[in-house]
Protein backbone atom coordinates (compact mmCIF):
# COMPACT_ATOMS: atom_id res chain seq x y z
CA UNK A 1 0.00 0.00 0.00
CA UNK A 2 1.14 3.41 -0.88
CA UNK A 3 1.05 5.96 1.64
CA UNK A 4 1.84 9.23 -0.19
CA UNK A 5 -1.42 7.75 -2.48
CA UNK A 6 -3.96 7.77 -0.15
CA UNK A 7 -5.65 10.57 1.93
CA UNK A 8 -4.47 10.67 5.54
CA UNK A 9 -7.46 8.96 7.16
CA UNK A 10 -7.26 9.89 9.98
CA UNK A 11 -7.65 13.60 9.13
CA UNK A 12 -10.31 12.67 6.61
CA UNK A 13 -12.26 11.38 9.95
CA UNK A 14 -10.70 14.41 12.27
CA UNK A 15 -9.19 11.80 14.39
CA UNK A 16 -6.42 10.57 16.62
CA UNK A 17 -3.93 7.95 15.48
CA UNK A 18 -4.95 6.23 18.95
CA UNK A 19 -8.66 6.66 18.58
CA UNK A 20 -10.91 3.20 19.28
CA UNK A 21 -13.00 1.39 16.97
CA UNK A 22 -16.04 3.29 18.48
CA UNK A 23 -14.50 6.78 18.27
CA UNK A 24 -13.97 5.80 14.63
CA UNK A 25 -17.22 4.78 14.24
CA UNK A 26 -18.64 7.78 15.53
CA UNK A 27 -16.29 10.03 12.96
CA UNK A 28 -17.56 8.27 10.10
CA UNK A 29 -21.05 8.93 10.95
CA UNK A 30 -20.25 12.85 11.66
CA UNK A 31 -18.36 12.86 8.62
CA UNK A 32 -21.63 11.07 6.67
CA UNK A 33 -23.77 13.74 7.69
CA UNK A 34 -22.05 16.65 6.87
CA UNK A 35 -20.38 15.30 3.42
CA UNK A 36 -23.30 13.61 2.03
CA UNK A 37 -24.95 15.27 -0.83
CA UNK A 38 -28.33 14.91 0.50
CA UNK A 39 -27.90 16.41 3.69
CA UNK A 40 -26.26 19.73 1.89
CA UNK A 41 -28.74 22.95 2.83
CA UNK A 42 -27.03 24.74 -0.86
CA UNK A 43 -27.74 23.20 -4.43
CA UNK A 44 -23.83 24.17 -4.48
CA UNK A 45 -21.57 21.18 -3.07
CA UNK A 46 -19.22 22.66 0.22
CA UNK A 47 -16.39 23.09 -1.40
CA UNK A 48 -14.32 21.34 1.75
CA UNK A 49 -16.85 18.12 1.09
CA UNK A 50 -15.19 15.10 0.69
CA UNK A 51 -16.27 12.25 -1.82
CA UNK A 52 -18.02 9.66 0.02
CA UNK A 53 -15.67 6.94 -1.15
CA UNK A 54 -13.04 8.39 0.07
CA UNK A 55 -15.13 8.03 3.71
CA UNK A 56 -16.12 5.19 3.52
CA UNK A 57 -12.27 3.67 2.77
CA UNK A 58 -11.02 5.33 5.41
CA UNK A 59 -13.74 3.83 8.13
CA UNK A 60 -13.16 0.56 6.58
CA UNK A 61 -9.13 0.83 6.70
CA UNK A 62 -9.29 2.70 10.32
CA UNK A 63 -11.91 0.25 11.78
CA UNK A 64 -10.27 -3.16 10.52
CA UNK A 65 -7.48 -4.27 12.90
CA UNK A 66 -5.83 -5.86 9.88
CA UNK A 67 -6.40 -3.34 7.45
CA UNK A 68 -5.09 -0.39 10.06
CA UNK A 69 -2.23 -1.84 11.06
CA UNK A 70 -1.09 -2.24 7.23
CA UNK A 71 -1.74 1.58 7.11
CA UNK A 72 -0.14 2.61 10.30
CA UNK A 73 2.89 0.73 8.83
CA UNK A 74 2.84 2.36 5.29
CA UNK A 75 2.57 6.00 7.15
CA UNK A 76 5.01 5.26 9.43
CA UNK A 77 8.07 4.32 6.30
CA UNK A 78 10.21 7.11 5.61
CA UNK A 79 9.16 9.33 2.88
CA UNK A 80 11.61 10.65 -0.08
CA UNK A 81 12.75 13.97 1.00
CA UNK A 82 11.79 17.37 -0.66
CA UNK A 83 13.23 17.32 -4.42
CA UNK A 84 15.10 20.79 -5.10
CA UNK A 85 14.38 23.39 -7.19
CA UNK A 86 17.19 24.25 -8.38
CA UNK A 87 20.56 24.52 -7.35
CA UNK A 88 21.90 27.55 -6.34
CA UNK A 89 26.16 28.37 -5.59
CA UNK A 90 26.50 29.48 -1.88
CA UNK A 91 28.32 32.94 -4.03
CA UNK A 92 24.89 33.49 -5.24
CA UNK A 93 23.93 33.85 -1.22
CA UNK A 94 23.70 37.42 0.43
CA UNK A 95 26.07 37.54 3.26
CA UNK A 96 24.63 39.15 6.76
CA UNK A 97 26.62 39.71 9.29
CA UNK A 98 24.82 40.90 12.38
CA UNK A 99 27.17 41.96 15.46
CA UNK A 100 24.37 40.99 18.07
CA UNK A 101 24.21 37.42 16.06
CA UNK A 102 26.81 34.81 16.69
CA UNK A 103 25.98 32.99 13.49
CA UNK A 104 26.51 34.69 9.89
CA UNK A 105 23.19 34.27 7.44
CA UNK A 106 23.46 33.86 3.73
CA UNK A 107 20.30 34.32 1.92
CA UNK A 108 18.98 34.00 -1.68
CA UNK A 109 15.90 35.77 -2.85
CA UNK A 110 12.69 33.07 -3.86
CA UNK A 111 10.64 34.00 -6.74
CA UNK A 112 7.76 33.99 -4.25
CA UNK A 113 9.17 36.96 -2.62
CA UNK A 114 10.57 34.57 0.65
CA UNK A 115 13.68 33.79 1.12
CA UNK A 116 16.04 30.88 1.82
CA UNK A 117 18.78 31.52 4.56
CA UNK A 118 21.43 29.30 5.69
CA UNK A 119 23.50 29.71 8.46
CA UNK A 120 27.18 28.58 8.88
CA UNK A 121 25.91 26.08 11.83
CA UNK A 122 23.58 24.41 9.32
CA UNK A 123 26.42 24.29 6.89
CA UNK A 124 28.40 22.30 9.86
CA UNK A 125 25.79 19.64 9.90
CA UNK A 126 26.03 19.58 5.94
CA UNK A 127 22.65 20.82 5.48
CA UNK A 128 22.35 21.44 1.54
CA UNK A 129 18.65 21.28 1.33
CA UNK A 130 17.09 24.21 2.34
CA UNK A 131 13.30 25.45 2.63
CA UNK A 132 11.97 28.93 1.49
CA UNK A 133 10.54 30.78 4.61
CA UNK A 134 7.39 31.73 2.42
CA UNK A 135 6.46 29.25 0.37
CA UNK A 136 7.36 25.40 0.28
CA UNK A 137 10.16 25.33 -2.89
CA UNK A 138 13.22 23.81 -1.94
CA UNK A 139 16.93 24.41 -3.25
CA UNK A 140 20.01 22.69 -3.02
CA UNK A 141 22.87 25.21 -1.37
CA UNK A 142 26.64 24.18 -3.18
CA UNK A 143 29.12 24.78 -1.02
CA UNK A 144 32.25 22.94 0.30
CA UNK A 145 32.94 23.04 4.01
CA UNK A 146 36.53 24.31 4.43
CA UNK A 147 38.33 22.38 7.40
CA UNK A 148 39.77 25.51 9.99
CA UNK A 149 43.40 23.63 9.29
CA UNK A 150 42.83 24.37 6.16
CA UNK A 151 41.67 27.75 6.52
CA UNK A 152 44.96 28.69 8.93
CA UNK A 153 46.92 27.61 5.85
CA UNK A 154 45.34 29.93 3.39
Amino acid sequence: MDASAEPDYYAVLSLETSASTAEIKAAYHRALLLHHPDKQLAPDRREDALDLDTLKRAFVTLSTTELRTKYDTARSKPRPGPRPAQVVSLEEFTVHEDENLDDIIWSYDCRCGGAYRITEQDMEKDQHLIGCNSCSEVVWAGYEMVDDDERDEA
